[in-house]
């Protein structure tokens, strides 16, 4: 005979499946939710029963905190002490519940979040306002289920004669759902309910001028009604929660902030302890000290500014980058008949008032049952004193107590309640049993009935009851909104100068990609040619800029990285820069064509763009303001395979000069350019020849006509024009010829540009060779000549390019020409 398997073979995947989902369940049925009716976690009514089984309540004395602890395990909870302990600890937690359901004796822990005395030093009870989350449990308000191990019951929820899901809120994360519900002010909520009750039909919007937002423990500022409005409407939303500040004035023109409350769960001490990173970092400029002076009378934290700071952009800037403001997230998701839910402000209002009408109308079912009872037994003690005498022959002549019982039932008609109730009365008794004290009973208990049979029967009454008890406790337990609600949420603004320390720096960019700041002493300590450079490569420009400007570099490929000053590399004068790759994602073959530096984005500012293949661009400078530096942004739009090949800086009443590699310039006003938008393409600048490209495009202000034309060609002539040898046209045509064409190797131009007295050019020839010329050595020379020959290509290989040799200039003193 074959053993009888005893295993079953089962696929890994429905096996792992089956025991999630079980776990799950568990987790979010039994741990991690609260229950819609009376707010709590099993655990934490595990506790508040325990402790109220144990008669350790708020009119009696403390108890040590271990002592429940082990009543919870032993009796409700087969979980770890310290999550019980943990769970105790936050019920009584006045920075975390807002009404606190357990009062503690010791150290409890702190805002800081320093942790809380062992439960063998802690003592603790019930606070006044738990004996009303259980008030009447024994009237079989609730139902009970047996617990772990089937020894005694406990209740599946409490009677919860205030809102408490409301009032105190929750946290918690369980499997697939989490929850956040914040605190409420207790008056408010009770308002509502009654509202609730009082209208039906009453919307989120009435019911938003009672309860007007979370009331934190910790007080602070909350800013944003609409969020509000949309969470108490849907279960989810967000709002802006803030710690409250005021600028106060010290000796000698000096201020400081004082914070007085923080925003709800932010720990104080790492709150404390960031501000102060940020003075050490140097992060943001004026902040002189950093105290946390919080004492018994209260929390109290003390930023001192330097002189001259600007205290209201320090403290929007503590708003911005500390937890001195957050983002607070509803997601108030309780378990409503058995099943986790979203619910909103009227949904978990609802639960409540359905849980209310249940418990109170088994309390009023036991409350009538138990006055029958002594009605039934005072009707039976009225009509045996009228016999006393009678009775007590009766009971005498009896045998023993059943058959007394049986005696006088039989002989006077009593009820075997009645009968119990007469044998067992004490003999004392019959000195006083008097027969108008028994007919008062009996008369108010009639009355009492009556009252209870009318709450079952009509729902009104029922409800007038629960309000009737509602603003008792309202009496008994409101207090003032500590919460501040603010409907707008402020936009933080502060001037960059409250980051940086104002400083003056030399900032250089080269055409390669390397840029750095340098201090003014350590460039001041070189000379020029200290400056450390790739073969190759040259400086696009070197200038004397303040820590709180922008450069705007902008690539061949019609990108632009608006670096701030502050933020480029700190590097020395003889030291090779940083290359932007590494502060913002270049592309391979991506060059810098202009850095332009800029103080303010201003609308009355112009950029205007030249590309390789004919086109000109005009935007207002304010577009291109954008604090995200890490990865390069779109300049103006360009067509395949062109490219940018210059741009500049308009204050809106400059000339503008166009020449293209076949020798024709074109010039015309920049109004010819019509203004559009970042992205847009331009218009065309000039027209092209087939094969002809530009080589450059320039502004010229009127009163600096003394800028003359230099031209360079490929065969190493160069040549200095004055503008007055072109005519002024208007944008598009084909423009005046530069170069005086030859049918065998014609001059094509690689190199154009203004020039200035002291200027110097660099040539760069196709074998890596560097030529400098002194424009203003050459001779003026009309449109038609090819210019003189500074260097023998038959030797040094064409010339590809030039360059400007940059000296160092302070770009706001010129920064309209450039």
């Amino acid at each position: 005979m074959a053993v009888e398997e005893k295993y079953l073979d089962l696929p890994l995947e429905d096996v792992m499946g089956d025991r999630f989902g079980r776990y799950s369940k568990y987790i979010i049925q039994d741990r991690a939710l609260p229950d819609a009716r009376d707010g709590l976690k099993p655990v934490q009514r595990r506790i508040l029963f325990a402790m109220h089984e144990e008669k350790n309540t708020h009119d009696k004395g403390f108890r040590k905190s271990a002592k429940t602890v082990g009543t919870v395990i032993g009796n409700y909870h087969p979980h770890g002490d310290s999550s019980v302990y943990e769970a105790m600890v936050r019920l009584s937690q006045t920075w975390k519940v807002r009404n606190v359901l357990v009062e503690m004796h010791g150290n409890n822990g702190s805002v800081d979040g320093d942790p809380p005395a062992a439960m063998r030093y802690t003592e603790a009870r019930l606070s006044a306002i738990s004996s009303e989350l259980i008030r009447d449990i024994d009237k079989e308000t609730v139902d009970y289920i047996p617990n772990f191990d089937d020894t005694i019951d406990e209740p599946v929820v409490l009677p919860a004669r205030i809102p408490n899901l409301i009032i105190n809120g929750s946290t918690g994360i369980s499997a697939g759902y989490a929850t956040e519900i914040p605190p409420h002010n207790l008056a408010e909520v009770i308002e509502a309910v009654i509202k609730r009750m009082d209208k039906p039909s009453v919307t989120v919007e009435e019911l938003l001028q009672i309860i007007k937002g979370p009331d934190f423990p910790t007080g602070g500022i909350i800013q944003g009604y609409e969020g509000l409005k949309k969470a108490y409407e849907t279960g989810k939303g967000k709002v802006v929660v803030r710690g409250r500040a005021k600028i106060e004035p010290l000796k000698g023109s000096r201020e400081q902030i004082v914070i007085d409350e923080i925003p709800y769960e932010v720990n104080k001490a790492v709150l404390v302890k960031r501000m102060d990173e940020l003075r050490l970092d140097r992060k943001v400029e004026g902040i002189a000290e950093v105290r946390d002076e919080t004492d018994r009378t209260g929390l109290r934290i003390v930023v001192e500014l330097k002189k001259e700071a600007d205290s209201q952009g320090v403290l929007n800037y503590l708003y911005k980058n500390t937890d001195l403001q957050i983002t607070y997230h509803f997601n108030m998701v309780a378990i409503k008949d058995k099943t986790p839910q979203l619910l909103g402000l009227t949904e978990m209002i609802d639960a409540y008032v359905g849980h209310q009408k249940e418990v109170v109308t088994r309390q009023t079912r036991f409350d009538l049952n138990k006055a029958e009872r002594r009605a039934h037994i005072v009707e039976g003690l009225i009509k045996a004193v009228s016999i006393l005498d009678e009775l007590i022959q009766t009971i005498r002549a009896s045998n023993d107590k059943q058959d007394a019982k049986n005696r006088i039932m039989d002989a006077y008609g009593f009820t075997e309640t009645q009968a119990e109730a007469i044998v067992t009365l004490q003999l004392y008794r019959l000195t006083n049993t008097d027969i108008t004290a028994l007919e008062k009973e009996a008369a108010e208990l009639q009355k009492a009935i009556a009252s209870y049979q009318a709450i079952l029967a009509d729902e009104n009454k029922l409800l007038s009851v629960i309000k009737k008890d509602l603003k008792q406790m309202k009496k008994l337990y409101a207090e003032d909104r500590r919460t501040k609600i603010e409907e707008k949420i402020e936009e933080l603004t502060f001037n960059v100068e409250v980051t940086i320390a104002s400083e003056d720096v030399i900032t250089s960019v080269t055409e390669q990609g390397y840029v750095k700041r340098t201090s003014i002493r350590s460039y001041t300590a070189s000379t020029d040619d200290d400056f450390t450079m790739k073969d190759n490569d040259h400086l696009i420009s070197l200038y004397e800029l303040n820590t709180t400007d922008h450069l705007l570099l902008f690539t061949n490929k019609g990108r632009y990285i608006p670096i701030p000053v502050h933020q480029m590399p700190d590097i020395r004068w003889k030291d090779l820069g940083q290359h932007l790759s590494n502060i913002a994602s270049l592309d391979k073959e991506e060059t810098i064509v202009k850095a332009i530096p800029i103080r303010e984005f201003s609308k009355d500012k112009y950029l205007v763009f030249f590309t390789k293949n004919g086109m000109v661009k005009r935007s207002t400078l304010d577009l291109y303001y954008s604090q995200r530096y890490t990865r390069p942004l779109i300049a103006l739009n360009l067509k395949k395979e062109d490219q940018l090949v210059n741009v500049h800086l308009s204050d809106g009443n400059q000339d503008i000069f166009v020449a293209t590699s076949k020798g024709y310039g074109l010039w015309y006003h920049e109004t010819e350019v019509s203004v559009i938008g970042q992205r847009a393409a331009g218009v065309k600048a000039i027209q092209l020849k087939s094969d002809e490209f530009v080589v450059n495009g320039v502004l010229m202000d009127e009163l600096q006509e003394k800028r003359q034309l230099f031209v360079t060609t490929q065969r190493g002539a160069c040549k200095r024009m004055t503008i007055d040898r072109f005519e002024k046209s208007s944008r598009a045509k084909k423009g005046l010829v530069m170069l005086r064409e030859l049918k065998s190797k014609p001059h094509r131009i690689v190199g154009f540009d203004l020039v200035e007295t002291d200027d110097v050019i660099k040539l760069m020839t196709i074998k890596g060779e560097h030529h400098t010329v002194k424009p203003m050595d050459l001779p003026i020379s009309d449109r038609y000549s090819n210019g003189s020959y500074v260097i023998d290509t038959d030797l040094t290989g064409e010339v590809t390019s030039i360059h400007q040799k940059r000296g160092l200039s302070k770009a706001f003193d010129h920064q309209s020409n450039e």
